[in-house]
């Protein structure tokens, strides 16, 4: 099955890099906070998992991660930037008609971005995601902001030494990564009613990092939940997660 990476720019000149593998409808895969499409979705097996059920894989690396371009311009990141680039790469793929997914902050994006009413996609996929995450975000950043800003200090037995490691391990430029951090705004939970498209909610049974991902499927309109094993960091390395995005979308249908 063909896999390709191009890279185009984004609204403000950013230049993005993008995956596609497989033919089909157009499912938009987007990756987790410090992480990359190459890690959450490639790596697992997940996208060629999705692509056998007939979809054509589209997933972006977000600016400051994998290969897309880490700007040091504070310009280059006004509020809800990462929305605008997945309308950006929309626009770029000419993409009318199609489903949208995220694991973590790919989740967070793509609930904020459908409640904006920029990003809409006919189905929806949220993993890793809870309702802390999305209206206590300033709490969550703040764990994130502090492995940057005491990144040389951080020592093992440190609740945020496995994040470090984690940052340190996946190349992040972490000036740019504290500006996006910036970027992202706290969500007025009752905006979720405006998710009306059939959603899956999808976590790790032992995956609380982002509060309750139940208590989110109870307040999107039209959700269903599935609980995969594993944490947050665990639960997307397990072939369940891309075997029941993939059989949700493939039941919907």
């Amino acid at each position: 099955m063909t896999f390709s990476t191009e890279h185009f720019t984004s609204f403000d000149g950013t230049r993005l890099a993008v995956h596609t593998i497989g033919q089909g409808r157009t499912f938009i895969l987007l990756h987790g906070l410090f992480s990359s499409s190459d890690m959450n979705w490639i790596k697992w097996g997940h996208a060629q998992r999705i692509a056998d059920a007939g979809y054509k894989v589209v997933m972006l690396d977000f600016r400051v991660h994998g290969e897309s371009d880490a700007p040091q311009d504070p310009a280059k990141y006004p509020q809800n930037v990462l929305v605008r680039d997945v309308v950006a790469l929309i626009e770029h793929h000419g993409a009318d008609d199609y489903d949208l997914g995220g694991f973590s902050l790919g989740a967070r994006t793509s609930l904020h971005g459908v409640a904006q009413g920029v990003l809409q996609p006919a189905r929806l996929v949220i993993g890793g995601m809870g309702t802390a995450g999305l209206g206590e975000w300033e709490k969550r950043s703040s764990f994130f902001k502090r492995v940057i800003d005491e990144f040389d200090d951080i020592k093992q037995g440190d609740p945020a030494y496995f994040s470090k490691q984690f940052l340190k391990s996946q190349g992040v430029d972490r000036t740019a990564a504290r500006m996006l951090l910036e970027t992202m705004p706290d969500m007025d939970l009752e905006r979720l009613q405006t998710v009306t498209m059939p959603t899956l909610v999808v976590c790790g049974d032992e995956d609380h990092d982002n509060g309750s991902a139940q208590d989110l499927a109870n307040l999107l309109p039209n959700a269903t939940y599935v609980e995969v094993p594993g944490t947050h960091m665990s639960s997307v390395t397990k072939p369940e997660m891309g075997e029941a995005i993939a059989n949700w979308l493939t039941e919907g249908e």
